[in-house]
């Protein structure tokens, strides 16, 4: 009877461990969406290509418009819904056209806004570099500490900007 007291308590613990990791894991994986779409708006911006970053900020919108509340802490979930209509107002804009100088208008606002995100939640599974522009006097999020400027496509301009921090990978 005892062994199977101790058997039972040792199942419920198991099943607890597990629905937990995969809480953890299905939210990470909404912020790994998030943090995706986001690069290949700024890879997008870096090549100039409009048409291209307008479908990346689509893939942004939707992965935002899925509220990644499974798992959260009061305290995450106050700031998630503290920049979720920032962050879905800028990635809709820039999903609307083509026109790459409006797009990056947009970007700069994302940028500060998903950072302050990233940096609140503390849930990001990849190294993110906090890069700037001191030409545009503006940041921007890279997933490599290469200089990729996605505030200019032209080659003289690319690699203007410097790491100014780094957001390691949760644990």
């Amino acid at each position: 009877m005892k062994t199977l007291k101790t058997f039972s308590v040792m199942l419920m613990l198991l099943f607890s461990f597990f629905l937990a990791a995969a809480q953890k894991s299905a939210l990470g994986n909404s912020i790994d969406k998030i943090t995706t779409a986001y690069l290949g708006v700024k890879n997008a911006l870096a090549a100039g290509n409009g048409t291209v970053a307008g479908a990346k900020a689509k893939e942004l919108f939707d992965a935002l418009s899925v509220q990644p509340d499974k798992g959260l802490k009061p305290d995450q979930q106050e700031l998630f819904d503290s920049y979720s209509d920032k962050l879905k107002f800028d990635s809709r804009h820039i999903s609307e056209t083509t026109a790459v100088d409006h797009q990056r208008e947009h970007f700069a606002s994302l940028s500060k806004n998903l950072y302050e995100v990233l940096k609140g939640l503390k849930m990001n599974t990849s190294t993110i570099y906090i890069e700037y522009c001191p030409m545009k006097k503006t940041y921007w999020l890279s997933e490599t500490s290469a200089i990729k400027n996605p505030y200019y496509s032209d080659k003289m301009m690319s690699t203007c900007g410097r790491v100014t921090a780094t957001l390691v990978p949760a644990k």
